[in-house]
């Protein structure tokens, strides 16, 4: 094994059951082939949310990644004369779901694995991969742990680090700056704050968490004592239906103008749910529709048009994952362990720019978004703040 598996601080770890085979055959391949010429087909098992909590960022991967593999293909769904074959699953958001499919996928067969929404889903995906030497390009799950957890998994999108490192792009110069860390009292929270403490603290700041219990619905006196503490720069870890009355407490009391607030801004689901604060929160952003502007996100654009479907969120994490799995299949001709290499280093333009895998870890370098909310229309639209390079927010090598 090349790469040492490592957990980050904020991951959440899900277990799988253990895999009763190891199987890396090559499908499709027609006898005598040889030289430069591969298999006659390559079938990808692609497993995340259709149904369940995180159906709507499956849907986003889903239908961007098909949009992906029309443009990496030419619309001709093969490469080099191997045609890719492509077999969805529901893993409803559950561990124990995509193990089973995944299972019973390489026991078919298939030596590739895409997807996954939930980093849970997506560590037992990755325990897998490793123990039947298949790849594995993960797709919008965020864990940090994902990142060089084994030498068959990639991922395609962005990890939790490198939205923290984001957040301290909005002070000029972290070193001996006070944060305040306004998080629910829960493993997301804890694990938020521990990431700011690893990353943000690593470049000098003094992180100092303010954790309210998951049952408050109160939020005067926290938000008071954010405000009493007199931060450089609050970052704000929420989640769930107490979101609104959080948000309102903060601008009543004053944060939101005395203090720089950040936060990420989610889904085009979620662009109405921050009231009176839309637009005084600073917010660190993967990608919004309308964030980019290259030639690969048009084209992205054009075709989820086409099919009825908005840019969103994961829309780039779809879209990447299809053109990494052209390349690999293209360069290592169905071999897992040619296909890896070709991944190991691969620079290729997506829907956001520039994008480089790691060769050491396989963490997605690329660029992140600093973004406002803006009233239009009886909503609120996201404006591009700023886009903050590459190699500004890139996590730290493992």
């Amino acid at each position: 094994m090349r790469v040492t598996k490592k957990l980050l601080l904020g991951s959440v770890l899900a277990t799988a059951a253990l895999v009763f085979t190891a199987c890396a055959p090559q499908p499709g391949a027609a006898p005598g082939d040889g030289g430069d010429k591969g298999p006659a087909e390559v079938r990808v098992g692609v497993i995340t949310s259709e149904t369940g909590p995180l159906a709507g960022y499956g849907k986003q991967y889903l239908d961007a990644f098909a949009a992906g593999l029309d443009y990496a293909t030419d619309g001709k769904g093969s490469v080099v004369g191997t045609k890719i074959v492509i077999e969805n699953r529901d893993d409803a958001g559950d561990p124990d779901t995509a193990v089973t499919a995944a299972k019973e996928l390489i026991g078919d067969g298939v030596n590739i694995l895409m997807g996954s929404a939930s980093s849970g889903v997506a560590l037992a995906m990755a325990e897998q991969a490793a123990q039947n030497k298949v790849l594995f390009i993960s797709g919008p799950a965020a864990a940090d742990a994902i990142t060089g957890v084994n030498e068959y998994t990639f991922r395609s999108g962005r990890q939790s680090a490198q939205d923290v490192a984001t957040a301290g792009t909005f002070l000029k110069d972290i070193k001996g700056k006070k944060i305040s860390v306004f998080a629910q009292n829960n493993a997301f929270g804890q694990g938020n704050v521990a990431a700011v403490q690893a990353i943000l603290g690593a470049k000098g700041a003094t992180v100092e968490p303010v954790l309210v219990a998951e049952d408050v619905t109160e939020f005067t006196p926290f938000a008071q004592q954010v405000l009493a503490s007199k931060p450089d720069l609050v970052f704000v870890a929420w989640a769930g239906a107490t979101s609104g009355a959080m948000w309102q407490a903060m601008s009543q009391q004053g944060v939101l103008d005395a203090i720089p607030v950040v936060t990420g801004l989610g889904d085009r689901a979620t662009f109405g749910a921050y009231g009176e604060a839309s637009e005084k929160i600073n917010f660190l952003n993967h990608y919004f529709g309308g964030a980019a502007d290259n030639k690969v996100d048009t084209a992205m654009v054009e075709a989820l048009k086409k099919k009825g479907a908005e840019p969103d969120l994961f829309s780039p994490d779809g879209f990447n994952a299809a053109i990494m799995l052209v390349h690999a299949v293209k360069e290592g001709k169905g071999d897992v362990n040619a296909m890896i290499k070709a991944l190991e280093g691969f620079t290729f333009q997506g829907p956001k720019g520039g994008n480089t895998v790691r060769a050491k870890d396989h963490a997605l370098i690329q660029d992140m978004y600093q973004a406002k909310l803006v009233a239009s229309g009886g909503t609120f639209t996201p404006e591009l703040v700023d886009t903050v390079p590459a190699a500004d927010v890139a996590p730290a090598e493992k």
